[in-house]
């Protein structure tokens, strides 16, 4: 236990005339003044910053930073009996900020926010699919006619009605299944021939 957690609990009454007194000449200064001043107060302020909810290192820093404040502001204290106040208000604010730096900091826990991936395909993606379409009906494209109208139904209606690709091809219904069979086996054979898959 440091002598600052050993020192006198914030419960425990400062005589506020001696404080007063001391800082006056401290102020004036004397250092050895201001090394009581440090002795009679910071066991009150250790236990300030800790009840607020830093650990031992932060409220040493927070203590440390309220004196510094002081050493600042030594002209600007207007009333010394005032002085223990003051440094209490001081030490809080300066926790309270401690506090929410580290807060801000933590780590976040990746189980709450997990890393959902971009579904939206990026411009390498893009540039490939556009290449294998154009391969692909540059293919087509030197299928015969007739294969060539009987894979653009199929390729753009989902469910084609084979009565509806008949009438259009003027073709025989059962035909439609072995002609579109024959048609996609070419297609493949031209894009293999041009190193495709």
């Amino acid at each position: 236990m440091s002598t600052a957690e050993a020192g006198r609990s914030p419960a425990n009454p400062l005589d506020h005339d001696r404080v007063a007194a001391v800082f006056t000449a401290a102020r004036a200064g004397d250092h050895r003044a201001f090394d009581e001043l440090i002795g009679l107060l910071t066991p009150l302020l250790w236990n300030v910053a800790r009840a607020q909810g830093l650990d031992r290192d932060r409220s040493g820093d927070v203590v440390q930073s309220a004196w510094l404040r002081l050493l600042g502001s030594l002209e600007e204290i207007r009333s010394p009996v005032a002085l223990t106040s003051w440094l209490v208000t001081v030490t809080k604010r300066q926790a309270w900020r401690t506090l929410a730096q580290n807060r801000a900091e933590l780590p976040v826990d990746e189980r709450w926010f997990p890393v959902r991936e971009d579904a939206t395909p990026g411009p390498e993606h893009r540039v490939l699919t556009d290449d294998r379409r154009a391969r692909l009906w540059e293919a087509v494209n030197r299928l015969p006619e007739r294969c060539r109208r009987l894979l653009r139904i199929v390729a753009f209606v989902p469910r084609p009605d084979y009565d509806e690709v008949s009438a259009a091809l003027g073709m025989k219904k059962g035909s439609i299944g072995p002609t579109r069979g024959r048609c996609l086996s070419r297609l493949r054979s031209l894009l293999a021939d041009g190193d495709w898959a």
